[in-house]
């Protein structure tokens, strides 16, 4: 008995961001850097017996390590793209990793400031030269991995709450297609950064006006800026791991789209499944129905749908019923 092939109809659940493989070899460039640097500061505060430098180092370890998470993500859902054991791919995979990176960060932002505030409270000794010199080098390095992080990400602690004053056509756009895995890793590198940079004007403070508090007063402001960074991450990953609706615009264009004739859309599921792809599933009632395919053409401009699925429901009177 001869068995008709599915093949036509079959389609692939690869739902990777369009550079993700660009953006794993950035994260790998990140993670070897990071660690490069992580090694020089620990070597330098046990040769110079720089307890800051050491602390610094150790500190740069958790970055090293969440970087390392990212870097992982990738390798994994490009590993794994069309394991058949992923129903929608593996697309949230670097949303998973952004979400554990944000509550590193979190996690760091609070040992920052407990011990910065310990610092406040009784003073060590500082070995300012080589901690100067040290930082600076950190700097560089954390800037050049931001260079290398660049991509499709909001700004350190801009929400997308400002989406409202995109333009009309953006709206046709399904939202979230950032890159949240790229984002964390750029926000740890951005985050170091920072420490880096107000180290040096704490410890250029104290070094030569002798404003030795500048520095854990420093370390707290950075504790709470990393801590802001970390909750947009968190929010914004949680989101799509809970399968909020990433964009209620994208919404209204497919039932727009949809419902005409007299045809209702009376479930829609929509959700993000990888950077730049969401899925929908749609239950419409029509007086007169058609083949789903008819109603898969309405929404091929809808820019951002990767996988959309059509129920339709048969039902006479509907068109009078809702008209």
């Amino acid at each position: 008995m001869h068995q008709t092939s599915i093949t036509p109809w079959a389609h692939r659940h690869d739902f990777l961001g369009a550079d993700h493989h660009r953006n794993e070899r950035r994260a790998l460039w990140v993670v070897w850097l990071t660690a490069v640097m992580m090694a020089v500061e620990i070597a330098a505060g046990a040769l110079f017996g720089s307890m800051a430098l050491l602390a610094d180092g150790f500190h740069m370890a958790t970055h090293a390590g969440a970087l390392t998470i990212s870097l992982l993500a990738y390798a994994f859902a490009r590993r794994h793209t069309n394991d058949a054991r992923f129903t929608f791919g593996t697309g949230k995979i670097g949303d998973l990793a952004g979400f554990t990176s944000a509550v590193i960060l979190a996690v760091i932002s609070v040992l920052i400031g407990l011990e910065s505030a310990k610092r406040l409270v009784a003073p060590v000794s500082i070995h300012f030269d080589d901690a100067i010199a040290v930082a600076c080098l950190g700097l560089v390095v954390n800037l050049v991995s931001a260079w290398l992080l660049q991509g499709e990400h909001d700004h350190p602690g801009h929400s997308h709450d400002h989406d409202a004053h995109h333009n009309e056509e953006h709206a046709h756009h399904a939202h979230g297609h950032h890159d949240h895995n790229l984002r964390s890793a750029y926000l740890h590198v951005i985050a170091d950064a920072l420490t880096s940079l107000l180290a040096i004007v704490a410890l250029l403070a104290g070094r030569f006006y002798g404003w030795v508090w500048m520095d854990p007063l420093m370390g707290v402001v950075g504790s709470l800026v990393i801590a802001r960074w970390s909750w947009s991450l968190m929010r914004d990953t949680a989101k799509v791991l809970v399968d909020v609706v990433p964009d209620s615009r994208v919404a209204t264009a497919v039932r727009e789209r949809l419902e005409i004739n007299g045809d209702r859309v009376s479930d829609l599921h929509l959700w993000r499944v990888g950077p730049g792809h969401a899925a929908a599933v749609v239950t419409l009632i029509s007086d007169h129905p058609e083949a789903p395919n008819i109603y898969k053409e309405r929404l091929v401009d809808v820019h951002g749908l990767s996988h959309i699925t059509v129920e339709v429901q048969p039902c006479l009177g509907a068109a009078t019923k809702h008209g």
